[in-house]
Parts: structure tokens; sequence; C-alpha cells
């Protein structure tokens, strides 16, 4: 697990062991539907969410700020940015330019299982202090191609066992996932095994809805588009900050 991002908290011990009211983990689809435009679209998208003032409003509404880390993730997820407090501007825009750095990483399928898996092993442990929430913010294009039903069922359990509330940002791109489901493209390896692939066709919304997002006021607000993902963003971000019902 590649981590870019070193953990940066508050100097004075006592002030490092507070609890934030918020751990926010952005979790963003990089498979190979997402080419460099793409990839650079979203990166900027968040930098931009993290530096608007209504989400530092949000961010420093919080006594001792959040907890922010991301995850990148498509055949595997990598954490990219470590956690850090972000508590003022100036940590904000730290963050920030650390995700406009992140490199893309490479991948072909979009296996939302496993970064479910990797979050719940190994980065919701690592929080360094306590959280009263813990959200994760699942980003991306197409619906999990490469983990059997019933696996991926387990997978989400496990991340919603852990306390987490799973919100969704389905990217909807006409023309090209309007439907999802029968007949996708799907990684190889299934046998007869039944996949997480609808038998009939379905939205990416739907899906998302059924599979992806679960937990403590979760909700699921798309994208219309890459263009449209900072916008998305930046709302999603003060309703989750904030603790805000939609």
């Amino acid at each position: 697990m590649r981590v870019a991002g070193a953990l940066i908290l508050a100097a004075d011990p006592a002030a490092a062991s507070e609890s934030v009211a918020t751990a926010l983990l952005v979790s963003v689809d990089v498979s190979q539907s997402v080419d460099d435009t793409r990839f650079r679209l979203q990166m900027e998208g968040i930098a931009e969410a993290l530096e608007d003032p209504s989400v530092v409003g949000a961010i420093t509404g919080n006594p001792g700020g959040i907890l922010f880390a991301m995850v990148t993730w498509a055949d595997r997820a990598d954490l990219v940015v470590g956690w850090r407090r972000i508590a003022s501007r100036a940590d904000a825009a730290a963050t920030a330019a650390l995700v406009r750095a992140t490199p893309r990483q490479a991948g072909e399928f979009t296996c939302i299982g496993q970064m479910f898996r990797t979050v719940s092993a190994r980065v919701l442990p690592a929080l360094p202090v306590p959280a009263e929430r813990m959200v994760v913010d699942v980003s991306g294009d197409g619906i999990d191609n490469c983990t059997d039903a019933d696996t991926l069922a387990d997978a989400h359990d496990a991340l919603l066992a852990t306390g987490a509330t799973v919100n969704g940002l389905p990217i909807l791109v006409p023309g090209e996932n309007d439907v999802v489901g029968a007949g996708a493209y799907r990684a190889p390896g299934y046998g007869l095994r039944a996949t997480p692939l609808p038998q009939e066709r379905t939205s990416l919304e739907t899906w998302y809805r059924a599979h992806v997002i679960g937990g403590p006021g979760a909700f699921l607000l798309a994208a219309a588009g890459y263009g449209d993902f900072s916008r998305a963003l930046r709302r999603k971000f003060v309703i989750e900050i904030s603790a805000l019902g939609r």
C-alpha cells in the first residue's frame, strides 16, 4: 500500500490525542475507463473542493478540524494520501497540493469489493485519533467487474460493520454508462460463479444505492459527467463534514 502524504497532526501531544468529529476518506475510481484527462479532472476536483470557502468553513467549524485521507482504486486499492489533520485554510491548501501531485495508478478493472476490503482492514484501523464519524466517499463511473456477488456483499457488510458511513458519487457519462449490467465488461476468472453484474440492465445510480452506500445517514449525489465532478464533490463535502441532512 503506497502512501504519498505523510501523516500530519498537531505538534502539541495533548492536542494530537484529541478526537475529531469527522474522518473523511475519499475513494476514487482510476480504472481503465478513467483516462488521463478524467483522472486529472478528479484530482483537480478534489483539490478545488478542499480549497472551497464553504468546505473550509465546514472544516474549521469543527473543533480540531477533520482527518482526511485519499484512496485510489482499480485492480487494487492504494492509500495515496495518508491520514492528515485539516484544521485551517493552510492545512486544506497543503492537502490540496498533495492531491494535485498524486500520480495516476495503473489498473484495468473496477474492483470495488477489493477497495472495500482494503479500507476495512488497513485504512480505517490506521486512524491516528478517534473520530465521531467515519465517512467513506466513493466515486466512480462503473460497477464492480472483478468480484463475485457474495464476496462483494461480504466486503460491503464488513466495511459497514466498522461503523463507517459509505456515501456514493456515481459519475454519469451520457452515451457511455447510461445503463449497466448484463453484458458489461468484466475481469476474467469468474468461471460459473455468480457475478455482481445485474441480470437486467439498470442505472449506475441504482447499482450504487444497492451495493455501495450504507451506514448512518448514507446518501448518494451524482455528478453529470467528469466536468461536473468538482461541483458535486464540493456540495458533498459540505454535507459530510457538517453532518447535514440532504
